[in-house]
């Protein structure tokens, strides 16, 4: 086994959901640097058949709790949990973005960090944009 292998990569078994969580978070941060030193806590919400998973997510770092409810929480993520393995393991900003339009990634809490986020997203999307234009 690679030092950077996991042991449930190694055995070829499903990542853990903290594991699932970390991957999202530094795919997101590469493809938007931008939002890499966002200091934020959030509370993730994962829906499954019949089950609803809580988790605590500190940023930076990122810092991961299971929790049954986040008292400082600023903003909560409600996302089907078959959603959300997909986007973690090979999602783009731009499939995020289209889950979130479609209704299937809710956003509720501070409207001045959902305004801040979807501004730095807005800009990596142009700047994205223009490249495509000028290649």
């Amino acid at each position: 086994m690679a030092s950077s292998e996991t042991a449930s990569q190694y055995l070829g078994e499903m990542a853990s959901t903290q594991e699932l969580i970390v991957t999202a978070i530094e795919r997101f941060q590469a493809e938007v640097p931008a939002l890499a030193p966002l200091k934020l806590v959030f509370e993730l919400e994962l829906r499954g058949r019949g089950d609803v998973q809580m988790f605590r997510v500190e940023l930076p770092g990122p810092k991961i709790s299971k929790t049954a409810s986040t008292e400082d929480a600023r903003v909560t993520l409600e996302i089907v949990r078959s959603d959300f393995n997909r986007l973690a393991e090979e999602g783009t900003v731009a499939d995020y973005r289209a889950a979130y339009d479609a209704g299937h990634i809710k956003v509720t809490g501070d409207s001045g960090i959902q305004k801040l986020i979807a501004q730095v997203i807005e800009r990596h999307e142009q700047r994205a944009r223009t490249k495509k234009v000028h290649r």
